[in-house]
C-alpha cells in the first residue's frame, strides 16, 4: 500500500520555499532607512513575544532546563544572529539578486557537511540534485556574476559567505539534536529571544546614536513582515518539517527562494522574465525532485527490506516451532 501524502509536512514546505523568498526584498526595503542590527533585533524581539503569547495561551511556557536551552543556544547564534544578522547587512552593498544566488550555495554545503559528519551518504544522486539546482540559479543571474569580482561587494560578499556557513552548520546542528525536543515554539520562543538579547546589544555597540524618526513607514512594515512570516511562521515550518525530512531536502528549498526573488522582481519591480527564467526554473525544480527522490526512493527501500527480513524471521520462527514439536 502506498503511503498517505503528509499534507501538513507539504504545506510547511510551501511556507518555508515561499515566505523566505520574500524575505531578499524584505531586508532590502528595510535597510533603506533602519540598521541592520536594530533591523534584526526588532524582528525577533516581536518574534519572541508573539510565540510567548501563543505559549501562555497553551498553557505551555515552562523553563527547558539548562542541557535543552544548551541545545537552542547554538542554532540561535549561527542561523539567527549570524545567518540572518550578516545577511542583512550583506544587503546595504549587494542586490538581492546576487544575495539569493550566493545564499544558493547553502543546500550545497549543507549536503556536503552531512556527508562529512555521516549525517547522510554520498550519493551521486545527492551531489547531482545539489548542483542541477545551483546551476539553474547561477543560469538566472549569469548576466550579473561579474559583479561577485566588484570591489563594492567585497565587504558584502564577506558578510554572505558567514551568513551561508553559519546557517548551514546551524541546519546540520538541528537535524543531529532535533529529536531531543518536540515543543517547536518553546525552543523557538527561547531561540528568538537569545538573539534578540545578542542583537539588540550589538546595536548599541554598533550604532549607539540613532536618529529613530529617520526610520521610514516603509522600513518599520518591512521588519514588521520579516518579524511575523520570516520568523515565527517560516521558522516554526522550518522546524516542522527538519523533524520529518533530511536537512538536505530542506535547504534546498533555496532554490525555491530564488524563484520567488525573482518573480517579485518582475511584479514589484518590473524586471522582465526571460527565456533564460523559464530555463533556470526547470533546472532549479530538477534538481530539488532529483535530490528528494533518491531519499524517498531510499527509505522505502529500506523499509521494504526490513519488512522482508522480519517476514523471513518470522517464517524461519514457525519452522523450527513445528519442529521442536
Amino acid at each position: 500500500m502506498s503511503e498517505k501524502p503528509d499534507f501538513k509536512l507539504l504545506f510547511c514546505l510551501f511556507i518555508v520555499a515561499v515566505v523566505w523568498g520574500t524575505t531578499y526584498l524584505g531586508i532590502r526595503v528595510a535597510v533603506e532607512t533602519m540598521q541592520p542590527w536594530y533591523i534584526t533585533s526588532v524582528r525577533q524581539g516581536l518574534a519572541a513575544l508573539i510565540v510567548l503569547v501563543i505559549l501562555l495561551y497553551k498553557r505551555q511556557l515552562a523553563w527547558i532546563g539548562w542541557e535543552n536551552f544548551k541545545l537552542q543556544f547554538i542554532p540561535a547564534i549561527l542561523m539567527i544572529v549570524l545567518a540572518n544578522g550578516f545577511t542583512t547587512i550583506a544587503e546595504q552593498s549587494v542586490s538581492s539578486g546576487l544575495t539569493s544566488i550566493l545564499s544558493a550555495l547553502s543546500p550545497l554545503v549543507v549536503f556536503l557537511g552531512g556527508t562529512m559528519i555521516g549525517q547522510q551518504k554520498a550519493t551521486l544522486k545527492g551531489f547531482l540534485g545539489v548542483i542541477v539546482g545551483f546551476l539553474g540559479v547561477v543560469f538566472i543571474f549569469r548576466e550579473g556574476l561579474g559583479d561577485i569580482l566588484d570591489p563594492n561587494y567585497k565587504t558584502g560578499i564577506l558578510f554572505l559567505s558567514i551568513a551561508i556557513l553559519s546557517w548551514s552548520a546551524g541546519t546540520i546542528y538541528t537535524k543531529m539534536h532535533t529529536h531531543k525536543s518536540n515543543n517547536i515554539a518553546l525552543n523557538l520562543f527561547y531561540q528568538f529571544s537569545i538573539a534578540a538579547i545578542v542583537q539588540y546589544a550589538l546595536a548599541l555597540i554598533i550604532n549607539p546614536d540613532v536618529d529613530f524618526d529617520a526610520w521610514s513607514s516603509r522600513s518599520i512594515l518591512a521588519t514588521l513582515y520579516l518579524s511575523v512570516f520570516g520568523s515565527v511562521i517560516a521558522f516554526f515550518a522550518y522546524h516542522y518539517a527538519l523533524k520529518r525530512v533530511t536537512a538536505i531536502q530542506v535547504s534546498v528549498l533555496n532554490y525555491i527562494n530564488t524563484i520567488i526573488a525573482v518573480f517579485l522582481g518582475w511584479l514589484l519591480l518590473d524586471e522582465v522574465i526571460t527565456r533564460d527564467f523559464l530555463i533556470a526554473t526547470v533546472l532549479i525544480i530538477l534538481g530539488v525532485f532529483i535530490t528528494n527522490y533518491k531519499r524517498a526512493r531510499g527509505t522505502r527501500a529500506k523499509g521494504e527490506l526490513s519488512k522482508a527480513k522480519a517476514e523471513q524471521s518470522g517464517t524461519s520462527n514457525s519452522e523450527l516451532t513445528k519442529q521442536a514439536k
